[in-house]
């Protein structure tokens, strides 16, 4: 039969993943002669026998690549036979274009486990044991094609077995471009501060209570043993954090077991390639130190996703603390002389290696909510996975909002968000996001001709994208991003419905927004409801949610709120109090706001739960943490619809709990008593809304999603009454996506040059 040639090529995550010696192997399976290389593009394969070796030798590659690969585009050329006798593997090679898409970093995979568990293996206990399916990828990659003089692993040249082994296209490490042993590759150093070298990696340390800063894969944590109160307490005082959970890795997946409820899909997502921390159900809230997750009843939990943090365990360590190693909301720090300079005083000892990290990757964090993943930080083993849009899109940047910052770029019909970068309103994330923006530009081979920016005129993110010379600049508010996100997400382009709920977004009359309905498609979207405003006196009123219920108290009742305050309000203090009124008569240093945060805080401070925050949306987690799921009773509220947008007053909310607290209700009956009043207004708002426009899809978006209790019970009552619910499961759900959200809409700006109808400010 006719012997044919075809150019064959692999578009994704098609490198670092062990597609070349796949594809090696398959060709030697059907027959197949010519090449693989590694370019720019990804992977391109020369193929030559016949028509039908060649068709199943396609479609056997396309039907079981890799684990690890995601391939995006695949297409085949006939080409000229050149007359190979052979199938090899050329080098890599670099093109004009830069298709290729980076692999996140892979968690240890079970072959590389056992040999780091094996007395007799050469990598016995080598911490960085890695192959074709696991290891560093995002994090040591600075250039593509991904190749080890692009890596920081150039520094470590292999020795001969480790080049055998990356040579040949049989074994599982061939052109595993981290590849390294102890004889060749990078080494950890466990210290103090005043240079004595320590054996080991650390576990004695441990077990006296000592903290350990750890160098891992995208940067340090500080460790100590978790079942120790002592060194608990003394991590929250040394880092000066004195309520916000602390993440704990467990040994293995039994340790997790025996402190958590853990569901099939809990317990796949917490073995999935990416290892991200998982938000469980705690067994019992007295077996941990309550200085781990004061006030809530979950843990946020992970498995060792490196040979470095399973050589942290032993047969008595078997659950750590595991949290990042930053200073007052900087970055995560990345360099030893760093760790040894800003942990002075917080860590006692410094297990540090000496490979450099390139990309800083905090870990990511995700949840199973109704069975379904749903991720509240995009990071390590996620990012720089793309996601896909609904078509293609000019190369576009959102830069993000002032929280939890991400920021997108565009590429075709794939969307590229960043690692988290944090609140880049602190100095060091801020240069964080300046140069992380490049080095996406280079990864991806685009220079966007359109920047996105939240409206909030104080952002920095908003400031330096105004500044930007010769870009097309979009502002997009910041709950239309919400509800864009999650359209773009999944796929959405028809007309919808939105509920947008969280703690502040600027909006587009001054006031700050946060819950929010809106109608339409990203380009068009109408408020059509929303809280109705209250008067938010000062920003530090975002800490002392008392401040917030006495501004409920005060404008809802009057001299009355003023009894009211002084009963359940204890914490309050009289002077304060008197300022505040003050201050709400006047309206001075006052903005309006129809935050759902703000009720939130509110109702959790006048209930007693929380009356000062320390982390963002604290006052809400641990009122959802305490509130009875199983209450059937609502309070009141207020629809107005003779007024457009129509407005939700709340004034029924705070008598009825203002009920409660008289009558001696347990204030877990009260909590989820606003848990459902509010699930029970949004459905009914939409139901209106479903009326008038005769849209039935509804968008959920917002931080204040992330309450999995709210979330449950408004979907279970949407769904009942009929309309089709879309959320957020590959984006955060809160400020981390809303940069997806920006493009989304910038491009249907850009398409439509439309502006002013959804308050885009479109400038040329």
């Amino acid at each position: 039969m006719e012997t044919v040639a075809r150019e064959i090529r692999i578009e994704g995550v098609v490198q670092g993943v062990g597609f070349r010696p796949f594809v090696f192997r398959l060709a030697h399976e059907y027959g197949i002669k010519g090449w693989v290389l590694n370019s720019s593009e990804g992977v391109t394969i020369w193929a030559e026998a016949t028509e039908e070796r060649i068709a199943a030798f396609y479609e056997a590659l396309l039907a079981n690549p890799p684990k690890l690969a995601m391939i995006v585009r695949h297409y085949q050329t006939p080409r000229q036979v050149q007359g190979f006798d052979h199938f090899f593997i050329k080098h890599s090679e670099a093109g004009d274009r830069r298709d290729v898409l980076i692999s996140p970093d892979v968690s240890i995979c079970d072959d590389c486990y056992r040999e780091i568990m094996d007395p007799s293996d050469r990598r016995y206990r080598y911490p960085f044991t890695n192959c074709t399916n696991c290891g560093p990828r995002f994090t040591i990659i600075m250039d593509v094609p991904y190749d080890r003089i692009k890596t920081t692993m150039r520094d470590f040249p292999m020795c001969p077995v480790c080049q055998q082994e990356f040579d040949d296209p049989m074994h599982r490490r061939f052109h595993a471009q981290p590849n390294a042993c102890p004889d060749c590759g990078p080494q950890v150093t466990l210290r103090d501060l005043e240079g004595n070298v320590y054996p080991g990696f650390g576990h004695e340390f441990f077990k006296e209570g000592k903290i350990i800063a750890v160098k891992g894969l995208g940067g340090f944590h500080l460790v100590c043993d978790a079942t120790r109160r002592d060194a608990v307490a003394a991590l929250r005082r040394r880092k000066i954090r004195e309520f916000k959970p602390f993440a704990v890795m467990c040994r293995d997946l039994d340790v997790v077991k025996k402190y958590c409820y853990v569901s099939p899909e809990e317990a796949a997502l917490l073995e999935s390639p990416a290892h991200p921390i998982v938000i469980l159900d705690r067994r019992r809230q007295d077996d941990l130190p309550p200085e781990i997750a004061p006030g809530i009843k979950t843990l946020g939990v992970m498995l060792p996703y490196t040979p470095l943090h399973h050589l942290l365990f032993d047969d008595d360590l078997e659950i750590l603390i595991m949290t990042s190693a930053n200073i007052s909301d900087d970055p995560l720090i990345i360099d030893n002389d760093e760790a040894l300079s800003k942990l002075k005083g917080i860590a006692d000892y410094f297990l540090m290696h000496n490979r450099q990290i390139y990309n800083r990757c905090d870990d990511s964090l995700a949840a199973v909510v109704n069975g379904e993943v749903q991720i509240y930080r995009r990071a390590r083993g996620y990012v720089p996975l793309p996601v896909d849009l609904p078509y293609d899109v000019p190369v576009i940047l959102g830069c993000g909002g002032e929280l939890k910052n991400t920021f997108c770029m565009t590429k075709g019909k794939s969307a590229f968000l960043s690692q988290h970068l944090g609140d880049i309103n602190h100095y060091g994330n801020y240069q964080q996001f300046l140069y992380t923006i490049p080095r996406f530009e280079k990864m991806l081979d685009v220079k966007p001709e359109i920047v996105a920016y939240d409206l909030h005129p104080d952002y920095m993110a908003t400031r330096w994208a105004k500044n930007q010379d010769g870009m097309t600049k979009i502002g997009v508010q910041h709950h239309h991003a919400h509800m864009a996100s999650c359209m773009a997400e999944n796929l959405v382009t028809e007309p919808a419905l939105g509920v947008i709920c969280d703690g502040t977004g600027y909006g587009l009359d001054g006031a700050i927004w946060g819950f929010e309905f809106f109608a339409g498609t990203p380009a068009h979207l109408e408020r059509m409801a929303h809280l109705a405003y209250m008067p938010l006196p000062g920003e530090i009123t975002i800490k002392r949610p008392t401040r917030m219920s006495f501004a409920y108290l005060y404008e809802l009742f009057g001299d009355a709120g003023l009894k009211y305050a002084k009963k359940y309000l204890p914490t309050l203090p009289e002077e304060e109090q008197r300022v505040l009124i003050r201050q709400l008569e006047n309206r001075f240093n006052t903005v309006l706001t129809s935050s759902a945060g703000r009720l939130f805080d509110g109702i959790s401070a006048l209930l007693g739960i929380c009356t000062r925050v320390q982390y963002e949306g604290q006052a809400a987690i641990e009122m959802e943490a305490i509130a009875d799921p199983e209450v059937r009773e609502i309070y009141g509220f207020e629809f107005n619809k003779q007024v457009k947008p129509y407005r939700l007053g709340v004034r029924g909310i705070w008598e009825g709990v203002l009920r409660d607290l008289e009558s001696g209700t347990p204030t877990a009956v009260s909590a989820g008593r606003f848990h459902l009043t509010l699930a029970v207004m949004m459905e009914e708002v939409l139901k209106e809304l479903r009326e008038e426009t005769g849209l039935n899809l509804v968008v959920l978006s917002g931080g204040v999603f992330q309450n999995k209790l709210l979330f449950r019970l408004l979907r279970e009552r949407l769904t009942g009454a009929g309309f089709r619910v879309i959320y957020h499961r590959k984006v955060p759900t809160n400020d981390g996506g809303i940069s997806l959200g920006q493009v989304y809409i910038a491009s249907e700006v850009i398409k439509e040059n439309v502006s002013c109808h959804t308050g885009q400010n479109y400038e040329d």
